[in-house]
C-alpha cells in the first residue's frame, strides 16, 4: 500500500535542506532549535530557543505542556547549571518532559545550544 506523504505528514518552515517541524499522527516533531540572538551567554541564548521551541510548537498545534521528549546539545556540559536556570523556570510546573543533555560540537562555533523537541498536539 502507497502512502501519500502530503496527506499523512504536515510539513512546517520547509527549506530545501529540512523543515522546522513535521506533524504525524498528532505528534510534533521538531528540527534542531539554535539561538538566532546575538547575545553569547547561556542565559540568553538559552531563552531565546525555547522562545522558538514555544512558538513552533504552537504553529503546529501545540504548546510546551505537551512535550514528550527533549534532547538539549550543549557546547560546554559545565554550563548545564546556567542551562537548567532558564529551563526550570520555563517548563511547566508538574509537566516536566523525559530529557537528555549532552556535551556536542555544534555546526555554529557562536552557538552554545540546540534543543531538539518532540510533542503531542492538543
Amino acid at each position: 500500500m502507497s502512502h501519500d506523504t502530503t496527506r499523512d505528514i504536515q510539513r512546517h518552515g520547509m527549506a530545501a535542506r529540512y523543515s522546522e517541524a513535521a506533524v504525524f499522527n498528532g505528534v510534533v516533531y521538531l528540527a534542531g532549535m539554535v539561538p538566532e540572538c546575538e547575545a553569547t551567554d547561556i542565559h540568553s541564548q538559552t531563552a531565546d530557543v525555547l522562545a522558538q521551541v514555544e512558538q513552533r510548537l504552537k504553529e503546529a498545534g501545540s504548546d510546551k505542556s505537551r512535550i514528550l521528549r527533549t534532547q538539549i546539545y550543549l557546547t560546554d556540559i559545565r554550563e548545564i547549571g546556567a542551562m537548567n536556570e532558564v529551563w526550570d523556570a520555563w517548563v511547566v510546573p508538574g509537566a516536566a518532559p523525559p530529557r537528555a543533555t549532552v556535551q556536542a560540537a555544534l555546526a555554529d562555533p557562536a552557538w552554545k545550544i540546540e534543543i531538539v523537541v518532540t510533542a503531542a498536539q492538543v
